[in-house]
């Protein structure tokens, strides 16, 4: 995981390279916009090449169920921390 691009109060760009089970190599964004005077609204995406084996698996499986629930806990921590008052 190397950080790609950071603009802060906008966005962080994350090149993932990943080796097991298959080796690919994607992008992550976090995006962020004001949501109101003192909130947020946090985007977090994931793209990437589909070889011809990842196509096939998407046919048969659904990724946003397999992953969906991965981001939603990610940004579910991710905003329990930055409500934490210090």
């Amino acid at each position: 995981m190397t950080i790609a691009e950071s603009r802060p109060g906008e966005l962080v760009r994350i090149k993932l390279e990943f080796f097991k089970p298959f080796a690919a190599t994607n992008t992550a964004e976090f995006s962020f916009k004001p949501a109101g005077a003192d909130a947020t609204a946090v985007t977090w995406t994931m793209t990437g090449q589909n070889n011809f084996l990842s196509k096939a698996i998407c046919m048969f499986v659904d990724m946003d169920k397999m992953v969906g629930g991965m981001f939603d806990q990610g940004l579910t921590q991710m905003k329990s921390i930055v409500e934490t008052k210090s």
